[in-house]
């Protein structure tokens, strides 16, 4: 049986005889890359630079909401905005693959830049378990690149550490609520963040688009838990399709966007089902998605694809 505490002693023990000089992390503020922030800090204290850095695909209010988080943890930590960068870098790009690994590349020369100016060797991830059997290699089918692992590159200037490698999510929630992090209990969500939430090209405009989407899905699906109306599922989010349909704006023939929502029951991430969320749900997240987003967005629908078929998210 897995044990949180025995797989914290062992792991600040590796990385304290591992590594021997500075190390910087990306910290997005979910559960894996904060606990693996956490198990750094601990083993080499202000040696380790937690940095988050807001790609223009972040959830809504989350730079804001990491930097309190990390200093609230006690972990050295800077945020940089690099909104400008990511944007320009995926400009025409609309194919998912290339979307991944695009992403895992420029988050290296971010760090490589940050390394250099912290003076740090070693770049530590919150790579779990299904990031690199997902991504393939050896004798496995790619799935979907992870931009933790399909987006580095071959030549890498600092050295890897990934001390929850071979944990899974729910293994990974356990640390949290040993090591009482407050992000335990916080959904999944992709490094490559909302880019890959976008279907088609990522730009700003999109990426505004389905930040505010999500931020009204989540609420409404966490205020209905709250009431006792459904359980909290295990993620849940939306995804902004390319594709325009006809409706109706005012008394005037209009087209815009559609918002599929997503939300899943899973216990790892390696298999799921999607969740019975009540209409009257459904419905209230419509509303507010097509009254706030009207200028834009025009239908919403829900994805009731249990993983296997699909993937959890869409790309």
């Amino acid at each position: 049986m897995f044990d949180p505490a025995n797989f914290i002693n062992d792991s600040v023990k590796k990385i304290k005889t591992e590594v021997k000089g500075r190390a910087i992390i990306a910290c997005s503020g979910g559960v894996d890359s904060t606990v693996a922030a956490v198990l750094g800090a601990r083993a080499i204290g202000d040696r380790l630079l937690a940095v988050f850095v807001d790609t223009g695909y972040m959830r809504k209010g989350e730079p804001e909401a990491v930097g309190r988080m990390m200093k609230d943890l006690g972990v050295n930590s800077k945020v940089i905005d690099a909104r400008d960068e990511f944007y320009s870098a995926l400009i025409r790009v609309s194919e998912p693959e290339k979307k991944r690994k695009i992403i895992g590349g420029k988050f290296i020369d971010v760090f490589d830049r940050e390394a250099k100016e912290f003076g740090a060797d070693y770049l530590f991830q919150g790579t779990i378990a299904p990031d690199w059997i997902e991504s393939g290699g050896e004798l496995r089918d790619t799935i979907k690149s992870h931009h933790n692992v399909g987006g580095l590159p071959e030549e890498m200037k600092l050295t890897l550490v990934e001390p929850l490698r071979d944990l899974y999510k729910d293994e990974v929630r356990k640390v949290a609520r040993e090591l009482k992090i407050e992000a335990a209990e916080r959904q999944p969500f992709p490094g490559p963040g909302l880019a890959i939430r976008i279907m088609g090209e990522a730009t700003r405009e999109a990426a505004d688009t389905v930040r505010e989407a999500c931020a009204i899905t989540e609420e409404e699906i966490e205020r209905a838990a709250e009431k006792g109306e459904m359980e909290l599922p295990w993620q849940y989010f939306a995804v902004l399709l390319p594709v325009k349909t006809v409706g109706v704006h005012g008394d005037l023939r209009a087209y815009g966007y559609t918002v599929a929502i997503r939300a899943v029951e899973s216990l790892d991430g390696m298999t799921a089902g999607y969740s019975k969320i009540p209409h009257r749900v459904l419905e209230r997240i419509s509303v507010r998605i097509t009254n706030t987003l009207g200028d834009h967005v025009n239908r919403v629908v829900y994805d009731i694809t249990n993983k296997p078929p699909g993937t959890i998210e869409w790309e």
